[in-house]
């Protein structure tokens, strides 16, 4: 595979969920220089169907394509769910989705066999985890949750531990699955990380739980790593965002996820013309 090893890695979300993979990836590979799309005038994705996510994914990685990526990263369960397996054949880079990273790893962890999953309703109406689950353990059970308010409660940064909206809503979606016994839990949305510690606070030390965009950014380092496509120049990586909303906001609710100031960094394209 000819590739530059000095190109960036694009990374794509509905909205600012994604940045939790972006952050991790800067953090295993920090020579690496990231293109970030956030299609933030289009959040959430997982209320729309499966053909509009599809047509809004295939946009996004022309653009990403334009930045002459050298692997793409889709940092959003539901788009993972969507994108159709020509999509990805037709692809001169390297490709990582959310979903078997985190099911494998989720495989591994059970104890009981019992697995939730919580995500959005378009992901949750998919079945795609279900799919993979079997393919990796056909004997595990996965109870699923559709949160349907986790993404709009991150993009307008309702995520402070003690938020009490974020907790009650949190409650509602998890006691079903507590009341099934299931000793592991996916956060099947790159949004829900920033709701961890609300989450391990209901769920108890007892339940654990899988990041899938965690998963994702590791099994984009071990893709850079097993094509020999890691950037070399021991020099400090950079992120460059793009978003299809307003810029300002998307620097305000992001400095939170990745620690630090994006405001002029960020860009605001029209993703439709693309």
């Amino acid at each position: 595979m000819n590739i530059d090893r000095n190109a960036p890695v694009g990374v794509f979300d509905s909205g600012i969920g994604g940045l939790t993979v972006a952050r991790e990836i800067m953090r295993n590979l920090p020579s690496e220089k990231i293109v970030y799309f956030g299609d933030t005038a289009r959040v959430p994705y997982g209320s729309k169907s499966k053909e509009t996510v599809t047509r809004f994914s295939r946009q996004i990685v022309r653009f990403l394509q334009s930045k002459q990526v050298k692997a793409i990263v889709v940092a959003c369960n539901t788009a993972s769910a969507s994108i159709l397996p020509e999509d990805v054949r037709s692809l001169a880079v390297p490709f990582v989705e959310v979903l078997h990273p985190a099911v494998e790893v989720a495989a591994a962890a059970t104890r009981n066999g019992k697995i939730g999953l919580i995500a959005t309703p378009s992901t949750i109406r998919s079945g795609a985890y279900e799919r993979a689950m079997r393919e990796t353990a056909p004997d595990a059970q996965i109870v699923g949750a559709p949160c349907a308010l986790f993404v709009p409660l991150v993009e307008s940064g309702f995520t402070a531990p003690d938020n009490k909206v974020t907790r009650l809503v949190a409650e509602q979606y998890l006691t079903p699955i507590l009341e099934s016994g299931a000793d592991t839990l996916i956060l099947g949305c790159t949004h829900y990380p920033v709701l961890k510690p609300i989450i391990a606070q209901i769920m108890g030390e007892s339940v654990t739980l899988v990041d899938s965009g965690q998963e994702a950014a590791h099994a984009a380092q071990r893709c850079l790593l097993e094509n020999d496509m890691c950037n070399l120049t021991r020099m400090a990586g950079s992120v460059e965002y793009f978003v299809s909303d307003s810029a300002e906001t998307f620097a305000e609710n992001a400095r939170p996820i990745v620690g630090e100031p994006v405001s002029g960094h960020a860009t605001q394209i029209e993703i439709e013309s693309v």
